[in-house]
């Protein structure tokens, strides 16, 4: 995909977004105007044109797509990085069926960019493991994960 801009997700993308997966979310800082950037991981992409994602209520990504719903999302996958812009809207500020206090925000996908640096190829894909009880994590993966599928 390099050097091409795609107007949504790639049929390659799609099943890359319908799983937990580390991505990361930059907004713009409702206060200073400036790029905010957080690491996620409950994303769903239903389509080729919406991606889904849950964050804490509390966070400072919802104050910012209120100021500007403006988006990019940064994924590392098949080899490269891909930013994905779009606009960002709350569906809901508090989701139902998840224990924790987390905001359903759906991003509406317009463009899509290969945005690896010449000559390069991303020879690992970024992993993380979970710091609190495995048990506890993988159930509340599971109702996130529900959650974003339902909408």
């Amino acid at each position: 995909m390099a050097n091409q801009v795609e107007q949504g997700l790639t049929e390659e993308m799609l099943p890359l977004l319908q799983k937990e997966r580390y991505v990361t979310i930059a907004t713009v800082d409702f206060e200073k105007g400036i790029p905010n950037v957080n690491a996620i991981s409950w994303v769903y992409a239903p389509t080729l044109q919406k991606i889904r994602f849950a964050i804490d209520n509390r966070s400072r990504i919802l104050e910012n797509i209120k100021a500007n719903e403006g988006v990019v999302m940064s994924l590392i996958a098949n080899g490269s990085t891909y930013s994905i812009a779009g606009l960002a809207r709350i569906v809901l500020e508090k989701m139902e069926g998840v224990p924790l206090k987390l905001a359903l925000i759906e991003l509406e996908v317009n463009e899509v960019r290969d945005v690896m640096f010449y000559g390069a190829k991303m020879m690992t894909e970024p992993s993380y493991e979970k710091t609190y009880d495995a048990e506890a994590a993988a159930k509340l993966d599971r109702q996130v994960m529900e959650a974003l599928k339902k909408g």
